[in-house]
């Protein structure tokens, strides 16, 4: 096992989540679009932190092989949550971007680091992602 890690949440989306290690504590609230207060972070934007930087890694390793400089990526995560036939449902756009980088090389890169990313690899076929190169 390379890495492992634990965080608990008292009070669901309005609670207060913590790592165990005691490094990251964060309010968590409903977001204002959802009837909440908006007075603190959301699970969504915790997965789209996370996963862009897990992205971003994937890029990293791959840029070379593609002619990039992973140096200068830019990835972002849009992570979107909305009511499905049966509760909610999320639906995710990952972003990349190189100041100068051909498109079709940019557009290489995005699909293989979407091969390679764990975030990316655990919700294939399970959320809609579309992967947009800028």
């Amino acid at each position: 096992m390379a890495y492992v890690t634990h965080a608990t949440t008292k009070g669901g989306r309005d609670g207060r989540a913590v790592l165990d290690d005691g490094k990251l504590a964060l309010a968590m609230a409903l977001p204002k679009e959802m009837g909440g207060s908006g007075e603190g972070h959301n699970p969504e934007q915790l997965f789209a932190l996370g996963w862009s930087a897990c992205f971003g890694q994937a890029v990293l390793l791959l840029a070379k092989k593609h002619g990039l400089d992973g140096q200068a990526a830019k990835v972002g995560c849009k992570v979107e949550i909305d009511k499905d036939a049966t509760s909610f449902a999320l639906k995710a756009e990952l972003t990349l971007s190189i100041p100068g980088a051909d498109k079709a090389k940019l557009q290489a890169l995005i699909e293989d680091a979407h091969q390679i990313c764990p975030y990316s690899k655990a919700t294939r076929n399970n959320i809609p992602v579309t992967l947009t190169v800028a």
